[in-house]
């Protein structure tokens, strides 16, 4: 997805890795074990309930700091998505232990599994950069205090009219003079649901409609803008309790 160069999972016992660099910013959780690394010859470790990030174009390494081995989550995050003005102060400051960045990580993770939950994950990789963004002491862009009702019934109205084929974070922050992440804050402050959610949301409702009008669940799902019918059914179920082949089961006469 935009914004996000390369995913990747492993876990490593005896691997080491040289000296190198990469064109994009690391974004790493340690999910098991403990990681030593050097950054510009200074030495670091981290391991579970943390989040590193290793900026572009800098040498680091890294290795097991125990026999145990390691277990690793990754993104390679792309530099239209984090300044490289904020190099120097990642350099300084690569472990993040903030709770809410690190549970903003681990979602973001699950949402890319999916390709369905392509918005999902553009909202989620959007908070999650505005706050690696703070705690890098970058510049974040907020828009008028006033005007955060305004873009939330924003946000909403773009949904309601395009829930099949939506605008992305990216499109309606243009439409709405917002950055990505703030519309996501305003539409979860307003509403109480995070924008992703609130489609879903809408998306499910008129699946049950059609289910019951005789449409099948394949059939639905294309037409709704679910990846596939498994996408529908994972939602569905989560939704309504039941699968969608069920559910129109029990509505036919």
């Amino acid at each position: 997805m935009p914004g996000i160069h390369e995913v990747f999972h492993a876990r490593f016992a005896g691997h080491a890795y040289p000296p190198h660099t990469h064109d994009t910013w690391t974004l790493f959780i340690v999910d098991d074990g403990a990681v030593r690394y050097d950054i510009e010859s200074r030495h670091r470790g981290t391991t579970g309930a943390r989040v590193t990030l290793l900026p572009p174009h800098v040498v680091h390494d890294g290795r097991a700091a125990t026999g145990h081995g390691y277990r690793k989550r990754v993104l390679y995050v792309g530099t239209e998505v984090l300044d490289e003005g904020l190099v120097g102060r990642s350099i300084d400051r690569p472990d993040i232990d903030d709770p809410a960045v690190v549970r903003g990580v681990v979602a973001l993770h699950r949402a890319l599994r999916d390709p369905g939950d392509a918005f999902e994950a553009a909202s989620r990789l959007a908070v999650v950069s505005d706050r690696l963004r703070r705690h890098l002491g970058g510049r974040t862009v907020e828009g008028p205090e006033g005007r955060a009702d305004d873009i939330a019934r924003g946000v909403r109205d773009l949904l309601d009219e395009s829930t099949v084929d939506p605008p992305t974070l990216a499109e309606a922050g243009r439409i709405l003079h917002a950055s990505p992440a703030h519309l996501v804050r305003c539409f979860t402050r307003a509403y109480g649901i995070a924008p992703h959610r609130y489609l879903i949301g809408r998306r499910i409702d008129a699946a049950r409609r059609r289910l019951l009008d005789g449409a099948s669940p394949s059939r639905v799902a294309v037409e709704l803008g679910f990846h596939d019918q498994a996408h529908l059914t994972r939602h569905f179920r989560r939704h309504v309790g039941v699968p969608p082949g069920r559910y129109a089961a029990s509505g036919a006469r």
